[in-house]
């Protein structure tokens, strides 16, 4: 197993959020496709070290190569003498945070796991199973931009596109389901998406479709969506209709989720949110433009830092402690 120690102050530069405050210490567990981040946090609500460690292969017995590193990293991560006091979980693909059964994982290729039960099997402590990208929204709402709002969605843009959706300061879970629009098809016999259908939003305006759309139709491959920004910031033709595409879809994608939920503000975090301007400019002039029966919602940069996930799924352990505690004094 290798591992890189990463210090909270560092990985946040000291702008980012780095706890959760106090309360029960707990160990916190973020899965994801590549990489599985670990943190012991304490009384103080703070990590003092975060560990990486490679997710397992993929393949159906992931599953159960998650748990083995939870059981490695919580051996590793508990200092001499503490007793931590709940475990968060966080994993990647569909998940149902309320039963803790992950129907599906693209990336890691797991199906129909019953994560709950298999915690159960392996710790005494109450453990709280959630979505990586709710548990990130999680902490956004709490600690991020998302402070003093009840009504909100939080769009991870990365290689994907997911969303966590709150309304009245509960996250909306459905099965698990919830968030998915980046399978949206906002282009009817548009462009095909990873999941079998055409026109999703994930496969015009995310950061590898991006990249790919223009690598297309350059004849120019580029690694990644920040090349492209860069060539249309220099004037590149191709570059401009590649990224106006993408705002244009965004814009659509999330005009509909405005239209049934009102939420008062939408927090755009992952690599494509790193534009700027570039993207929150002409995104929120589209987005207002498509808006003309329903007030358009704020839109927010994500601020609680690149270790949100780990964070949400810090705060997931000590609600699961809170439940626990509840359900021993309702039966006892």
């Amino acid at each position: 197993m290798t591992e890189t120690t990463v210090r909270p102050s560092d990985a946040t530069g000291g702008h980012a959020a780095t706890g959760i405050g106090p309360g029960a210490p707990v160990l916190a567990f973020d899965v994801g496709g590549t990489t599985i981040k670990a943190a012991y946090l304490d009384a103080d609500g703070v990590p003092a070290t975060i560990l990486r460690t490679p997710s397992p292969a993929f393949g159906p017995a992931s599953a159960q190569g998650v748990l083995d590193s939870v059981v490695e990293l919580s051996r590793r991560l508990t200092p001499p003498g503490a007793a931590p006091e709940a475990i968060g979980l966080t994993l990647p693909g569909i998940v149902d945070d309320e039963t803790g059964f992950a129907t599906y994982s693209e990336n890691l290729g797991w199906r129909d796991v019953d994560f709950a039960a298999l915690c159960a099997s392996r710790s005494a402590l109450p453990v709280a199973i959630g979505h990586d990208v709710r548990s990130a929204g999680t902490a956004e709402m709490e600690l991020g931009a998302g402070r003093g709002h009840r009504t909100a969605v939080v769009v991870v843009l990365g290689t994907g596109i997911s969303a966590a959706v709150f309304v009245e300061g509960r996250p909306v879970v459905a099965r698990g389901y919830a968030g998915e629009i980046g399978h949206a098809v906002v282009v009817p016999r548009g462009e095909a998406c990873v999941c079998g259908n055409q026109g999703c939003l994930e496969a015009i305006a995310s950061a590898a479709a991006i990249a790919r759309r223009y690598s297309r139709m350059s004849g120019r491959e580029v690694a990644g969506a920040r090349e492209v920004l860069h060539a249309m910031i220099q004037g590149d033709r191709v570059a401009s209709v590649v990224w106006d595409s993408a705002i244009d879809a965004l814009a659509l994608g999330l005009s509909h989720v405005v239209s049934l939920i009102q939420p008062e503000v939408i927090i755009l975090g992952g690599g494509l949110a790193e534009a700027g301007e570039h993207l929150f400019g002409p995104l929120e002039e589209r987005l207002r433009s498509m808006l003309t029966y329903v007030p358009a919602p704020a839109l927010a940069r994500a601020s609680a830092g690149e270790n949100a996930g780990l964070l949400g799924s810090a705060l997931l352990a000590r609600r699961a402690l809170a439940r626990a505690g509840t359900e021993r004094g309702v039966t006892g």
